[in-house]
């Protein structure tokens, strides 16, 4: 048994066997993913379908009440029924022939509007005036709420529902207003509807339609057991005798609601014609790959078999013979990636060695450096004692401050990217100092730092850029006295403020609006350049702890404020 498995544990079989099985896995995939976007899409065009036709069928009823409002309104219109309205409004009285009148125009309309079956008008004070063979009181045939609402309605059209008197119709009610009395209440127009005419017939077999009207009552169903449509406003799909129908639901502009019922079954209709196909597409499509496979796996081992009989016999050191493979383009390939790599391995057998030789070079480079600063700190020590010597004094201040400057400066320690804030005010000090010898009393300077601040970390070199701008910028064509104040004051428990402010040349807008453009592209040079330097090392060092970060002030002739927001704890290290 494990011999028969040991012959047919070759590589042929197992490129075999892993194409077929990925084969299997893609074709099932594909198969699901096809079958279930083909059925989502035929019941999404079917939804669409029913979506179109409840549209069409809202847009009809609509059309009918707008049929009614037209004709009703032509009613009310009318010029004897308006003249007659005016009269009874104004208190004369009509005689019946006047009345009678009414007749013809009701008539008319009746007979040219589908669905009217009868039209009433009465008084203001609610008194029936047509049909002329009756006396009753508006209030005795319908709710008085109706004729609120059609009070409320101010001449439009307002649907009421089932007649109270008589099931089989519908009634509607609105105001009669007197045109020529500025749309005073003239009385009402009471009109009867036949219940047919809102039905809907344009369906498909087995679909149900309901249509409610604004009142949530249903005036047309073409099933005589759905008479309630409050279950169905809640719902996307019921269930009616054991069969599920998806529910669609078109709301008309007037009010009215048309309720769509469709068998879910209906929606799915011609899937398992398409899975069917779908299953034997893909054993054909197994069959055809299972011969491919073969074919290829068989082309693809038959060379490597005989590339590992040729790399025997040179383990065995025999003069191997390369054999010629002219068909086949990847045992080529794999020969030139062989070759390919020992030419890479020397390459970085080489670089290796090169490198070695770099790095020794840095070490001595990184020697010379640590000897050559002492080399100008002892030069200028050994400066600062001659100067002494000779008296000059203020020269040997000068001395000293570069030394310490240059100390500041070019220092290499382990933490050398951070400073405390007492530390870089040293540093400004002896940067003054210097300017100081350069500018005599041009150039004067405060400095501020509260003793409860002098430890908190800050990046090296930070503010010292901003102080030379105030010197360099704010002292520039100006013979009177440049002051520059530099201030540390918190503005929160875990926030600082740094001011560097001059009372120099200051900048008018337009110059100022290009040094804060530059300060945040670096597209410049001068001032906006060294304050982009600045921002960028804010960035860095406390990543997304200073939100403000730099901002600038400036006043032409009045001077210039550049201030830091720095967090009290220093950034990321």
């Amino acid at each position: 048994m494990l011999s028969y498995l040991k012959k047919w544990n070759t590589l042929r079989n197992q490129i075999l066997v892993v194409f077929l099985f990925v084969m299997v896995i893609v074709l099932s995939l594909v198969s699901m993913i096809t079958l279930k976007q083909v059925s989502l899409l035929i019941r999404k065009n079917a939804e669409n379908q029913i979506k179109q036709t409840a549209i069409e069928a809202s847009g009809r009823i609509d059309s009918l009440f707008e049929q009614l409002n037209t004709a009703t309104k032509f009613v009310m219109t009318n010029q004897e029924v308006q003249r007659l309205f005016e009269r009874i409004h104004g208190g004369e009285k009509v005689t019946f022939p006047e009345l009678q009148r009414l007749k013809s125009v009701v008539n008319n309309i009746q007979a040219n509007s589908e669905g009217i079956y009868s039209v009433e008008l009465y008084t203001e004070d609610l008194k029936q005036v047509f049909p002329l063979d009756s006396s009753m009181k508006m209030f005795q045939r319908l709710n008085v709420k109706w004729i609120y609402e059609a009070d409320r309605a101010k001449g439009r059209l307002v649907w009421i529902g089932e007649d109270p008197r008589n099931p089989q119709f519908y009634l509607a009610i609105r105001r009669i207003t007197l045109m020529e009395r500025h749309f005073a209440n003239g009385g009402y127009l009471l009109v009867r509807i036949y219940k047919p005419y809102f039905a809907i017939t344009e369906v498909n077999t087995g679909q149900y339609v309901l249509v409610s009207d604004p009142e949530g009552k249903v005036i047309f169903s073409n099933n005589s057991s759905l008479t309630d449509v409050s279950s169905l406003n809640q719902r996307s799909a019921t269930v009616i005798n054991q069969t599920e129908y998806m529910v669609t639901k078109q709301s008309s502009n007037k009010g009215f609601t048309v309720f769509i019922l469709t068998p879910v079954s209906a929606l799915t209709k011609g899937v398992n014609s398409i899975r069917f196909g779908i299953i034997f597409a893909g054993i054909i499509g197994m069959l055809v790959y299972f011969l491919c496979s073969l074919l290829l796996s068989t082309i693809i081992t038959r060379p490597i078999v005989q590339l590992t009989k040729t790399m025997r016999l040179a383990n065995e050191r025999l003069l191997t013979v390369d054999p010629k493979m002219v068909t086949v383009n990847e045992i080529r390939e794999l020969n030139s990636t062989y070759n390919q790599l020992v030419r890479e391995t020397n390459h970085l057998i080489k670089m290796v060695y090169q490198k070695e030789i770099v790095r020794s070079q840095s070490e001595l480079k990184a020697l010379q450096a640590q000897i050559n600063p002492h080399f100008l700190y002892n030069t200028l020590e050994s400066l600062r004692w001659s100067l002494e010597e000779k008296g000059e004094e203020e020269l040997a201040d000068v001395v000293v401050s570069m030394s310490e400057l240059f100390r500041y400066t070019i220092s290499r320690n382990v933490n050398d990217d951070w400073v405390t804030l007492k530390e870089e005010f040293r540093h400004i000090e002896n940067y003054m100092d210097i300017i100081k010898f350069r500018f005599g009393d041009r150039i004067k300077w405060h400095l501020s730092l509260p003793e409860e601040w002098e430890n908190v970390k800050i990046p090296k070199l930070l503010i010292q850029p901003l102080v030379e701008n105030a010197v360099v910028h704010g002292s520039e064509n100006r013979t009177a006295p440049c002051t520059i104040t530099v201030a540390v004051k918190p503005v929160s428990d875990r926030h600082l403020e740094i001011m560097v402010e001059d009372d120099g040349v200051g900048m008018d807008e337009e110059r100022l609006e290009a040094v804060k453009q530059a300060m945040h592209t670096g597209e410049a040079k001068g001032k906006g350049m060294a304050l982009y330097n600045v921002k960028k090392r804010l960035q860095l060092y406390y990543k997304k702890e200073t939100s403000d970060g730099i901002t600038i002030e400036s006043r032409k002739n009045k001077g210039t404020k550049v201030t830091l927001r720095i967090p009290v704890n220093g950034g990321e290290r």
